[in-house]
């Protein structure tokens, strides 16, 4: 098949210096003694609220559903996977950083709310239900728009709003379990109470058994806002603030209803679980979903346009368009010529999914021009590099996956598609069905 050459190298002269304060390392190094700073002091603070004793008891209880939360939202971004580094931050801004902002407003909002009306009781009742969810919300809420802001290629829509907030939540969750795990221990060494009676086995079965996913399903809405501000048309700025905004406020409202359950009576925790929050997440989940094999549409809708190009083989758009022949073409590549093989397939699918991206991006008007062929150029670099070991993977793959298409024999002679009397170098199916 004829083949395209690699993009010539950016034009222009060379580029200037920037301020030391611009430099990725200074931003790196800032952010990480950050939120390193932010781990130590919350994980005084906890320490303190539960002595060490139920600092460790929380912490190995609470670390019992993170790898499945996480292991979740990995999968729901299979279709383009988004960096490692985005998701680490994510999660160390949520145990870290917004946890923080969260006990020290939480407690001082609580506080002020009890000498101004010198009610304890319904200051805490107000901050639960009222100060913890805007507190808490929004602190979450800021991990997902400096993403927004400062890796917005990896940020294309729903799917990665979705996934960055549940990873942040995840991470909240993290601390915020630790603490009152520990807590309940603490109060169960106290009375002298154990096993499945103990205030610790009650507090695991709610926080982690019945609900793991109450902080990742209220942030999810606020990432599907900003998932949604990602696919909008740069011209249109208020959209592209209120539909974030609108997340947030939905998210407030839900996570004030679950904290404010236990006020709704004795059987009000258990209403609001299944009336509220299970329908909620099914229908998160189903929304996930459904734009996920929408994006795998939109690879297989947009990729034949590289194919006719050269820059793809036919068969690559169905491959890559389907997560089953995605597996197949690692595990063959993988089989055949080892891991690195498997990894390069693994980036050389990544990178094809950006690229139908941008070009369905491009359609609608949401990139610029200048932008979209300096990422097409960097992208079509990036798949070149690896089209030897990907090419028979993905082809391998199609063949595996793709049901043949019946052809009947024609009464005149068949000339190849690349010159007369050469044989077609694919096999005879349809690549675009899915």
């Amino acid at each position: 098949m004829a083949t395209s050459p690699p993009l010539p190298s950016h034009p222009g002269g060379p580029l200037r210096h920037a301020h030391w304060w611009q430099r990725t390392w200074v931003r790196y190094a800032a952010l990480t003694t950050l939120l390193a700073i932010s781990g130590l002091v919350i994980l005084a603070l906890v320490r303190e609220e539960t002595g060490t004793e139920g600092f460790l008891v929380g912490l190995g209880l609470a670390t019992l559903p993170v790898p499945l939360l996480i292991a979740t939202f990995r999968w729901l971004d299979r279709v383009e996977p988004g960096p490692w580094r985005n998701l680490l931050f994510c999660f160390a801004w949520g145990a870290c950083a917004a946890a923080l902002i969260a006990i020290v407003a939480n407690s001082f909002a609580t506080r002020w709310i009890a000498t101004a009306t010198a009610d304890p009781s319904s200051a805490d009742t107000l901050g639960a239900t009222v100060i913890a969810p805007v507190v808490e919300e929004t602190a979450k809420a800021a991990a997902v728009l400096l993403v927004f802001l400062f890796r917005r290629r990896d940020f294309t829509g729903i799917v990665d709003g979705v996934v960055l907030a549940g990873v942040t939540a995840t991470g909240f969750a993290f601390t915020e379990n630790i603490l009152y795990l520990g807590m309940a221990f603490g109060t169960d060494q106290l009375t002298g109470h154990s096993g499945i009676a103990s205030v610790t086995a009650a507090t695991f079965f709610v926080r982690v058994i019945m609900s793991p996913f109450a902080h990742p399903l209220f942030t999810v809405l606020t990432g599907i806002g900003f998932g949604i501000a990602a696919l909008t048309a740069d011209g249109r700025p208020i959209r592209r603030v209120a539909f974030p905004l609108s997340g947030l406020l939905l998210a407030m409202g839900m996570h004030a209803m679950w904290n404010g359950s236990s006020s709704f009576g004795e059987y009000g925790f258990f209403a609001v679980y299944a009336a509220f929050m299970v329908p909620i997440f099914g229908l998160l989940t189903w929304l996930v979903v459904w734009t996920r094999q929408r994006e795998l549409r939109t690879v297989q809708t947009e990729l034949p346009a590289y194919a006719v190009a050269g820059w793809l083989s036919p068969a690559e758009p169905y491959a890559l368009g389907s997560m089953r022949a995605r597996r197949i073409a690692r595990q063959y590549a993988r089989r055949h010529a080892g891991r690195a093989a498997a990894r390069a397939v693994a980036q050389y699918e990544g990178y094809a999914t950006s690229l139908a991206f941008l070009r369905h991006r491009g359609r609608k008007g949401r990139t610029g021009g200048a932008d979209f062929v300096v990422r097409e150029r960097e992208l079509l670099d990036e798949l070149w590099r690896r089209r030897e070991a990907a090419r028979p993977a993905l082809d391998h793959a199609a063949r595996l996956t793709a049901p043949p298409v019946p052809v009947a024999a024609p009464p005149w002679p068949v000339y190849g598609a690349y010159g007369y009397g050469h044989p077609t170098p694919y096999p005879a199916y349809n690549p675009y069905r899915s």
